[in-house]
């Protein structure tokens, strides 16, 4: 099967930004929508997308600030070549770059702090939990099998430049070892934020934003919610993330 049959098209921003994506297999979802209305570099920053996946957190990052330029590191090649399909059907040749490789080799793939910022949306689950193949693309993304958060640290660390940002998304209930990770790798979280499925519920998610080599003194921001209520419809503000 052509690898264009495998795949479907999402938009997002009313139609101004298409994002290519596997049918089957691996898929962005909310977490990575989140991530990447977290951050706000700086206007001609040089950012690192970590464990990128089909790019969707790059591409969202080029459209809403259009003089940054970008590296998408992705370790599986499938995946890698979809970003390049995205790359090229949103135009982004001469601003997105798309690197394959494994985040636990970074120092043989790029410089060292050569970036301002990085964001990452590591693996969740441990390698060995859950019932799952452990060869698949969505097992790989998902599961620590090719590395985690402590990788992903560790390669943030490295290819930042002095006080340049890192931001993650993770499970809200590994909200303390994530914290413990990235003070092992001078990273010193900034900026915590929890996502809530909808009020009332407990948080799915949280965000992080760590500074390297930074000063202490953690800014906790107002939760945020996804849904109005269970099974509802998004708030404004996620379904501004989507449409812009």
């Amino acid at each position: 099967m052509n690898i264009a049959d495998e795949l479907n098209e999402e938009v997002l921003f009313r139609g101004k930004l298409r994002c290519l994506q596997p049918r089957q297999g691996y898929r962005f979802s909310v977490d990575a929508v989140l991530l990447a209305h977290f951050i706000t570099p700086e206007p001609e920053a040089q950012i690192l997308d970590l464990g990128a996946g089909c790019g969707v957190i790059s591409l969202i990052l080029s459209h809403r600030y259009p003089a940054i330029s970008l590296v998408a590191l992705e370790v599986q090649p499938r995946l890698a070549g979809i970003i390049r399909r995205n790359v090229a059907i949103n135009g982004l040749n001469d601003r997105l770059t798309v690197v394959e490789g494994d985040c636990r080799e970074v120092a043989s793939l790029l410089p060292p702090e050569s970036f301002n910022r990085v964001v990452a949306n590591p693996p969740y689950y441990p390698a060995g939990s859950g019932r799952h193949h452990p060869e698949t693309e969505r097992t790989k993304a998902r599961h620590e099998i090719l590395g985690g958060a402590s990788e992903m640290a560790q390669a943030a660390a490295f290819a930042l430049k002095p006080e340049g940002r890192a931001a993650f998304v993770y499970p809200a209930a590994r909200v303390e070892p994530l914290l413990g990770i990235l003070r092992e790798n001078g990273l010193e979280p900034k900026r915590l934020q929890m996502v809530h499925p909808c009020p009332g519920a407990s948080a799915g998610l949280v965000l992080v934003e760590a500074v390297m080599d930074g000063w202490e003194g953690l800014d906790v921001l107002p939760d945020f919610f996804i849904c109005q209520e269970k099974g509802g419809a998004y708030t404004a503000e996620m379904a501004g993330m989507y449409g812009g």
